[in-house]
């Protein structure tokens, strides 16, 4: 598979010339400085694209050219945003970049409680505590009815935490949620906007009447609208699964597992019409069988982010080796060097170790952290292309 890198435009502390040392072909980025829902311009699309070939480099995947929420709960503004989408779409292909990355999860993208948590070896990982989610959900969103979508055993638990949780903890899980893990990935909450929870809360509201079919529909009407676009520049389109693959805040999710999948395939049956396989958010999910899921969706999968999860006890799981967990990365990463050996791949949520937590980076994007996961699955691919 093709290594790639996600990078953050110009800013990044991460250089090509660091890439290059560590073997990366290719790079996933964005126009993280487009508002959410405008158009992608030519010049801007080319202005990024010529500096990453200028670096030694190939812009292998846009990740993301993200869905604004109007789309994704059939608002007023539906048509002219899809509009807006099918023209940045043309620009990206008449660019010649060709595979884009997108998610279709209302309001909140990945959903982690603590981005630094310590490891024995000294690394920090990202972690999903659920009792603090549900504290976050119940106690500091107050969203109605929150009550219901856990068991008595959470609840109690919740009540506990209560009983102990600072007033600085509070505010580092309202950062750690919905702004430091949303803001930096075209995030509804952006860092120094005041009062989160308020927002937040507004744009659950939306979604007041939207249940499971309704998202379902958004998302087919989405799809049926932009695949004359996909057909006509040969772009492939890749949903990412949700993370975690179950409903959240009173949120449907529609991408959890292989019932989704087939349907989202199906319902738009065009082979732009692909996948994002993230071994990562489909392991988190107990349900999901991550090999299983490699060997059925393959032929419609078009990017591959290789990471791994480890579940615990009480709904909790954490950022799990390379090597490790759940994602089950050796065995995933034979099916797809043998389905597809040209499919871009990116190493995903990197531990943060050595300096790397002084260097500001984004949660789950280290540069020790993912060269070291990188160098883990290099050599996978390397034994694995030695024994075909």
């Amino acid at each position: 598979m093709e290594k790639t890198w996600r990078w953050f435009g110009k800013k990044d502390k991460v250089t090509f010339a660091m890439l290059r040392q560590i073997g990366v072909d290719g790079i996933v980025t964005a126009l993280y400085d487009t508002p959410n829902g405008e158009v992608w311009q030519p010049e801007a699309i080319a202005d990024v694209k010529n500096y990453i070939e200028a670096g030694g480099l190939r812009w292998s995947v846009v990740e993301s050219l993200p869905v604004s929420e109007a789309i994704k709960y059939g608002g007023k503004d539906r048509d002219r945003l899809i509009e807006n989408y099918k023209v940045s779409l043309a620009n990206l292909g008449q660019a010649g970049i060709r595979t884009v990355c997108y998610n279709f999860m209302p309001v909140i993208d990945w959903i982690r409680t603590d981005l630094e948590y310590p490891r024995s070896d000294g690394t920090s990982s990202l972690y999903f505590n659920k009792t603090r989610f549900a504290y976050f959900d119940c106690r500091i969103l107050k969203r109605q009815g929150a009550e219901n979508d856990y068991t008595p055993h959470e609840l109690e638990q919740v009540d506990a935490l209560a009983k102990t949780i600072t007033p600085a903890e509070e505010e580092a899980l309202v950062d750690t949620i919905i702004v430091k893990t949303q803001g930096f990935i075209h995030g509804n909450i952006r860092e120094g906007d005041h009062n989160p929870v308020a927002i937040f809360n507004r744009l659950l509201a939306l979604y007041k009447d939207i249940d499971r079919n309704a998202l379902r529909n958004n998302l087919r009407y989405f799809l049926e609208q932009i695949m004359p676009v996909c057909d006509q520049y040969d772009i492939r389109m890749c949903i990412h699964p949700d993370d975690p693959p179950y409903p959240v805040l009173g949120l449907p999710r529609i991408v959890t597992g292989d019932e989704d999948i087939r349907w989202i395939l199906d319902a738009v049956d065009n082979p732009h019409n692909g996948l994002t396989f993230c071994a990562g958010s489909l392991s988190s999910g107990a349900h999901n069988d991550v090999p299983a899921l490699a060997c059925k969706f393959a032929s419609r999968t078009h990017y591959v982010h290789l990471r791994s999860t480890e579940l615990l006890e009480d709904g909790n799981f954490l950022e799990a080796s390379h090597l490790e967990g759940r994602g089950h990365l050796v065995e995933v990463a034979h099916i797809f060097e043998k389905e597809n050996p040209t499919l871009p791949m990116r190493i995903d949520h990197g531990r943060l170790m050595f300096d790397d937590a002084a260097k500001g980076y984004n949660p789950g994007y280290s540069f020790y952290g993912r060269m070291y996961a990188l160098a883990q699955i290099d050599g996978v691919l390397a034994a694995i292309r030695q024994l075909q």
